[in-house]
């Protein structure tokens, strides 16, 4: 069955809805708007957790529900329920007109179309039986306790989702997307005397689960987990004050994401409140420094073949040798500030409207060996692992601290190091990177981004990163 048949399937067949009257009361609702959508969605998601060799939680969820937008001039009206029928369809259509101006609209342009697929339309979750994956977890459990004696707790998790979606447009257009997304999750607590460290490591995307009851694939998740644990137990308390760091490749890339990348939006750069707006064309960070975002990698957490608005994801270069090119659009922004749609329109669901939202962000390769960027560090940090940070989208300023991170001494990495932050201005940041590795790495499929109370699943990625004058919060006396 083809993807607009299975669509056909969930959303007119099995709901008794007329395709054609549903048509008519979408246009309708969008007479005399320039903008604006209707956004069926059906959602099937499940989690399981095991704890300490037992299953802690197991939920399984089927959600479904629409999402009327209408737009006029950049006033926007929306309205949602968890009913799919014409009735709540047509009810929505009244309401959200309201936002309608004493003049008529020009009804934009719909988006490009794509024949493209960037991933499986197979539900993850009905491929795998449910005793498969808690059979999976128990192993991961045995053999962590099986590495190593200090393993005092283990957490392990699978989730999963597959949901489908369809865009109708005023014209009558549609466009429609089925996606999978899974997760897996583990976390170690190791021990020695009275002290206790975690690490964790984890690994998705759209894929099913088959990948992931490879033993190869589970084991480097624990070996890893374990790895950040131990080294967590050695760790010293970390200096403070102003030094060069370095960033290691993949997940650290969650700082540009956080720092800057949202900076990057077209929202915050439309209404001037990003510390990057009305610099396209103007060099905003060093020499070398290349940022795409890319929603068209396979198989990819971050990867959409459409975004929510119906628009193709893009290759977008957002800064090109260190020079701001351009921004992520949604079709509301773009249009508003005559610029084209990226394909970065997305919603966590049919119950939230859509704004611009990264996809996969990083920052491309440069040409030095990380083993040449290190040696080239009298005395600083090494930053291997991020945990939580904080970002002002409008000044730029960001707090993250390093879950995983190491003293570098005459240009050797030393011992590692706890309680470690990073704090500093995205923009500035940018022109402090004096060196870029040529290791570029992206990470396992483990990123969720929030904004504005919606989140969404994201990628990101960068090589090793020299930074000169970042200052370092820690926790030496």
């Amino acid at each position: 069955m083809t993807d607009m048949a299975r669509l056909d399937e969930l959303f007119f067949t099995r709901t008794g809805m007329d395709r054609p009257r549903v048509e008519r009361i979408v246009g309708e609702a969008l007479t005399g708007m320039e903008d604006g959508e209707l956004f069926l969605e059906w959602t099937q998601s499940e989690s399981i957790a095991l704890d300490d060799g037992r299953i802690k939680s197991a939920s399984f969820d089927t959600s479904q529900g629409f999402g009327l937008r209408a737009l006029s001039g950049e006033a926007a009206g929306y309205a949602h329920s968890s009913e799919i029928s014409e009735n709540a369809i047509a009810r929505a259509g009244q309401t959200v007109r309201a936002v309608k101006t004493g003049q008529g609209g020009v009804l934009s342009a719909g988006p490009g179309r794509t024949n493209q697929s960037l991933y499986r339309d197979a539900n993850p979750l009905a491929l795998t039986a449910f005793e498969t994956k808690t059979k999976l977890l128990a192993e991961i459990d045995a053999y962590a306790r099986s590495r190593d004696p200090r393993v005092r707790q283990v957490t392990a998790s699978l989730s999963g989702i597959w949901q489908a979606i369809e865009i109708m447009r005023a014209d009558g257009s549609r466009s429609g997307d089925i996606r999978p997304l899974v997760r897996l999750q583990i976390s170690l607590v190791v021990g020695e005397g009275e002290r206790r460290e975690m690490g964790s490591s984890g690994a998705g995307g759209r894929v099913d689960y088959t990948r992931y009851l490879d033993p190869g694939q589970w084991r480097h998740q624990v070996d890893e987990a374990l790895r950040q644990a131990l080294v967590n137990l050695d760790s010293v308390p970390a200096p403070a004050g102003e030094m060069p760091v370095v960033l290691g490749p993949g997940w650290p890339g969650v700082m540009l994401h956080e720092a800057v990348g949202h900076g990057l939006e077209g929202d915050f750069n439309r209404k001037k409140t990003s510390a990057f707006a009305g610099l396209i064309g103007e060099r905003v960070a060093a020499a070398g420094v290349t940022v795409v975002d890319d929603g068209t990698m396979a198989d990819r957490r971050g990867s959409l073949t459409i975004d929510d608005e119906g628009t193709p994801t893009s290759r977008t270069v957002l800064i090109e040798d260190g020079i701001l090119k351009g921004y992520m659009q949604d079709r509301l922004n773009a249009r508003l500030m005559g610029m084209r749609a990226t394909g970065n329109g997305r919603r966590q669901s049919h119950a939230h409207a859509p704004m611009p939202r990264m996809t996969n962000t990083y920052m491309m390769a440069g040409h030095h060996d990380p083993k040449e960027i290190i040696a080239s560090v009298k005395r600083g940090l090494y930053a291997v692992n991020f945990g939580g940070g904080q970002v002002d989208i409008t000044s730029g300023k960001f707090v993250f601290s390093a879950s995983e991170a190491y003293l570098i001494e005459n240009g050797v990495v030393g011992a590692p190091v706890k309680g470690a932050t990073l704090i500093g201005n995205g923009p500035d940041a940018l022109t402090k990177i004096t060196m870029i590795g040529n290791d570029l790495a992206l990470d396992d499929g483990i990123g969720t981004c929030g904004k504005d109370g919606q989140g969404v699943p994201v990628g990101v990625g960068q090589p090793t990163l020299r930074m000169d004058g970042l200052t370092v919060g820690g926790t030496e006396a």
